[in-house]
């Protein structure tokens, strides 16, 4: 498995190396190669916040790591619980920069959704996160701190499933994003099976051609219309990236046996939810192996759309239903703390005012 290439500064975080580019590290400072397992236990398992903790190295090679690198801690400044159990964090980075982190309890495992910019380009009118406009990056340091973090505060929850669905396009940050499902999945890492990783995108047709040939991980796409006008209007990116070009790069990517794409579509009401959209999406899918996350519209996001009523909802599933397409109409968690699906940018927007 290739690995995105994570050039060393001066100060290096480590917890933003994947195993080989750590291997790398320690070689170069005169170490021997199983420093890189030692380290990435400490970080990821044992979720230390300093090299003085790792009571298994040399004191001597403590010290040097102390003035050499660095492991990224975000801070927590605020939570907000909501009644269905699901937590939102926000969390600012060591320049100030702040990112929101959601997890979502379930019974027997939990989930965290993680975010991999601060801000988002997109520009979709169906997310708050588009509000914010796009300001960075986040590291994969950044990315992968976002679970450590959270183990930290509730050593309880027992996450074992990661979802890129948070604030920014993972594609977008694609080499970071790619690092950090390596760290992520590493044996020596937080040890996220990549059955339980899913990247979620917006659609960047080269990019999905291209992570599926460097990792494996679960993909979801938010689709949320079947015409390139329709599409166009509420995600400008399809303006880039046409509907069928989309629709030829998830037929190349690479599923293994029992996996299905999942396909995200937000249901508007008088939009996107006619008898005749649901007809055009099992013929789009036709040739992919997917399944639908049918998503009802959040009214708080837009004065200008609207969700549909329960009935129309239950009738585009049946139309995807009865042509043999998977569909699910996805329960949304934590909307009374802006947590659910396309909330995410509250807490961070007042903390920036």
């Amino acid at each position: 498995m290739s690995s995105a290439s994570q050039p060393f500064t001066a100060s290096s975080d480590l917890g933003g190396l994947p195993h080989p580019e750590l291997q790398i590290f320690f070689e170069r400072m005169g170490e021997k190669r199983y420093r890189a397992n030692q380290v990435m236990k400490w970080i990821h398992q044992k979720r230390a916040t300093s090299f003085s903790e790792m009571t298994d190295l040399p004191k001597t090679l403590r010290e040097k790591l102390q003035n050499e690198a660095y492991i990224t801690v975000p801070r927590v400044e605020a939570v907000a619980a909501s009644a269905d159990g699901t937590k939102k964090f926000l969390m600012a980075m060591s320049d100030g920069q702040r990112i929101e982190t959601v997890l979502i309890p379930s019974e027997g495992y939990d989930t965290l959704c993680v975010s991999t910019q601060v801000g988002c380009a997109m520009g979709c009118r169906i997310c708050r996160t588009a509000t914010l406009g796009f300001r960075r990056n986040l590291s994969a340091g950044e990315i992968v701190a976002q679970l450590n973090e959270v183990r930290r505060q509730e050593p309880e929850r027992n996450i074992t499933n990661v979802v890129f669905m948070g604030m920014g396009e993972p594609l977008s940050n694609f080499d970071n994003t790619v690092a950090a499902i390596q760290i992520l999945t590493h044996p020596s890492g937080p040890q996220i099976s990549w059955r339980r990783l899913t990247i979620s995108t917006a659609g960047l047709p080269d990019k999905i051609i291209q992570l599926g040939q460097l990792v494996r991980v679960k993909l979801a796409v938010s689709l949320n219309a079947v015409t390139n006008e329709q599409r166009s209007r509420i995600m400008p990116i399809n303006r880039k990236h046409s509907v069928e070009e989309l629709i030829s790069a998830l037929e190349k990517f690479p599923l293994p046996r029992g996996m299905r794409i999942t396909i995200e579509y937000v249901l508007i009401n008088g939009f996107n939810d006619s008898d005749a959209d649901a007809r055009g999406l099992v013929r789009l899918l036709s040739r992919v192996r997917a399944k639908v996350n049918l998503i009802p519209f959040n009214d708080e996001l837009s004065q200008e759309f609207r969700s549909p009523t329960p009935e129309r909802v239950a009738a585009f599933q049946n139309i995807l239903l009865s042509k043999s397409l998977t569909a699910i109409v996805r329960k949304s968690r934590g909307r009374d703390i802006l947590a659910a699906c396309g909330q995410l940018a509250g807490l961070a927007k007042d903390a920036a005012a």
